[in-house]
């Protein structure tokens, strides 16, 4: 641990080590063979469920540390390690070594006339940097996805969940050493010194190839902001639900309620509801009343503020508001024209969902609507990796260049060329 390092000379020349041994280990990962980087999972895995009673006391130190802090419910919950998560979290090791190799994947090939057969072929990326807050699981979810793609990864943990990022790291490393990997393909920083951060966005020398945010939008925003390497993250998930006078009223209520409710802290909850001004007053009112009886506090229009009692009227800071809470705006639109032009003005762009069985307004919405990931008929809480059978994520990205939506295995990859000729040369 270097917490006690106050230097930044000192600060630098930690991670630019880290960043030497990133980089060899890449090379190396690059020709592993699947089955060692399998290996490695499932002894990954094993670990972790081996050394549960040291994970839930370290973990357990973190949320002491954090008391009267005053962070909210949703920080907390993704700090909170519990005997369920962690076998959740060996199985998504598990999982991922499941899932298909993608390193040397023949993507295409075709033959040129002059008789040259050119393939494109995926490669790791390199090394990957992940910046993440408090979320202890995306150690080994980074962790892992990483490694099954050929990358090295240098992991960034956040100041209050360090406790449990190292204890998880340890038993990644245990399975590494294991399975006869490079020990430094999976590198913890070791300071919460905020210079380790600066020097990842400054691509510590060539180091590191991309660099994935997990976090709050200060922390997303400051990435993007200031890295000098390319970036897969989005700033907020404003997800948005549109429910069309052609839903079906109980499957609208049911996933409304899920899509807000079921964990409000993700980036894949619902923050804002738009309703079809032609939808029925029955339909409307069992849509508010059905996420008021489930505990949110509701906020609408002026045109909806009659339809019950004890609701809060929306500002205009309502719709651009991530709320990460039990919380939702709701507001009354023209029809899918009207919702795709407020998804238009104040989508950050991640998930949006239609609910309709009218099928000329879910093509409308499908076609016209430019965010990540489009849902009909079901849950925003589905914009996750492993929902998609990624096997995990190591997060959600709402730009256009190279990965959008979940990152998967697959998304940690890049391409390259190989041409085979028979003598050719150009004229």
């Amino acid at each position: 641990m270097l917490d006690k390092v106050s230097q930044a000379t000192d600060v630098a020349s930690v991670m630019a080590a880290i960043g030497k041994n990133a980089r060899s280990a890449a090379r190396s990962l690059a020709t592993a063979s699947t089955e060692a980087k399998n290996a490695a999972l499932h002894a990954m895995a094993d670990a972790i469920l081996a050394a549960q009673d040291k994970l839930l006391a370290a973990n357990a130190a973190d949320l002491e540390n954090i008391q009267g802090k005053g962070l909210l419910p949703s920080f907390i919950d993704r700090l909170t390690l519990t005997e369920n998560t962690l076998s959740e979290m060996a199985q998504g090791l598990r999982a991922i070594a499941g899932l298909r190799d993608p390193v040397g994947e023949v993507i295409a090939t075709w033959d040129r006339p002059n008789g040259l057969r050119i393939e494109r072929v995926r490669t790791p990326l390199g090394v990957v940097g992940v910046i993440y807050e408090s979320r202890p699981n995306v150690t080994a979810d980074a962790g892992a996805l990483c490694l099954k793609a050929g990358n090295a990864v240098i992991l960034r943990g956040g100041s209050d969940s360090v406790l449990s990022s190292q204890a998880i790291h340890a038993c990644l490393v245990e399975g590494l050493t294991a399975s006869g990997l490079d020990k430094h393909a999976i590198q913890l920083v070791p300071t919460t010194d905020r210079a380790a951060v600066g020097a990842m966005l400054s691509g510590l020398e060539g180091a590191i190839d991309v660099i994935v945010p997990r976090g709050g939008k200060s922390l997303v925003a400051r990435v993007q902001n200031e890295a000098r390497v390319p970036v897969f993250a989005h700033l907020e998930g404003l997800c948005h639900i549109y429910v069309d006078a052609s839903a079906d009223p109980a499957m609208a209520e049911r996933i409304v309620v899920n899509a807000k409710m079921r964990r409000t802290g993700i980036c894949g909850a619902a923050e804002t509801l738009l309703i079809d001004s032609a939808a029925s007053d029955a339909l409307v009112k069992s849509l508010l009343v059905g996420l008021q009886n489930a505990g949110c506090e509701v906020r609408v229009d002026a045109d909806l503020m009659a339809v019950i009692p004890d609701l809060v009227t929306a500002k205009e800071d309502d719709w651009r508001t991530e709320y990460l809470d039990a919380v939702i705006s709701v507001k009354k639109v023209g029809g899918i024209s009207g919702a795709i032009d407020h998804i238009g003005t104040y989508s950050s762009h991640h998930t949006e969902a239609v609910i309709a069985e009218d099928p000329a307004v879910v093509a409308r919405f499908f076609n016209e609507i430019d965010s990540a990931i489009l849902v009909h008929n079901a849950s925003t809480q589905f914009a996750d990796g492993g929902e998609f059978g990624m096997g995990g994520e190591i997060g959600i990205s709402t730009g256009k260049m190279h990965a959008r939506g979940p990152v998967g295995v697959e998304q940690l990859t890049s391409f390259k060329y190989r041409v085979h000729g028979t003598g050719q040369i150009r004229p």
